[in-house]
């Protein structure tokens, strides 16, 4: 895995792994701040609810247009910001890029466009995450990954992401009865 930069979580929550693993590639998960969502067409429905608990949980939502739209009629607050591709609006105000650069975007939710006739976009997509890696700023790219990423910090914030050793891991596996069966006395024996 030292080739490909790849990172691992293990516990029993799915969440918590997730958790830890975003925290071997960016620093823990935050557990308050500014989330920005910018989603696809295809994932503006299922983004809603994870979404909506990031704002439960007292996080700042930014939101593009569309995405900020589909979040206003499901009850979910989201303050609109400009795309890359608008550029700088009236006043000099920022766009995402620029506003994740300088440093008030503490979670970023970017699903990426599909095809190439959908330049801009795309090319937003791109410039969003590229400044998310810059910045190190977590962020998500599917909305399963955002799922995961609120029950992490919903572990987080519970204080249930600890450190155990695998043998740790393993000895409770060991613990745990497999479709009823009862767990024998010693490794490799039957009771």
């Amino acid at each position: 895995m030292r080739s490909t930069g790849e990172v691992m979580g293990i516990d029993e929550a799915f969440g918590t792994a997730y958790a830890k693993s975003q925290a071997a590639v960016y620093g823990p998960l935050p557990v308050k701040g500014r989330v920005f969502v910018s989603v696809a067409n295809r994932d503006k429905r299922s983004m809603v609810f994870p979404v909506k608990r990031l704002a439960d949980l007292g996080f700042e939502i930014w939101a593009t247009e569309g995405t900020g739209e589909v979040l206003r009629r499901n009850g979910v607050r989201a303050t609109i910001v400009r795309k890359h591709s608008d550029g700088p609006g009236p006043g000099d105000e920022p766009d995402i890029v620029a506003r994740i650069l300088a440093g008030q975007v503490d979670l970023i939710v970017n699903t990426p466009f599909g095809s190439p006739g959908q330049s801009g976009p795309r090319l937003d997509g791109y410039e969003i995450r590229t400044a998310a890696v810059r910045r190190g700023v977590p962020c998500v790219t599917t909305v399963q990954g955002l799922g995961a990423a609120v029950q992490g910090i919903e572990a987080i914030q519970r204080g249930e992401v600890g450190v155990r050793s695998l043998q740790e891991y393993a000895a409770r596996l060991r613990a745990v009865p497999v479709r009823g069966d009862t767990p024998p006395d010693r490794p490799g024996t039957a009771s």
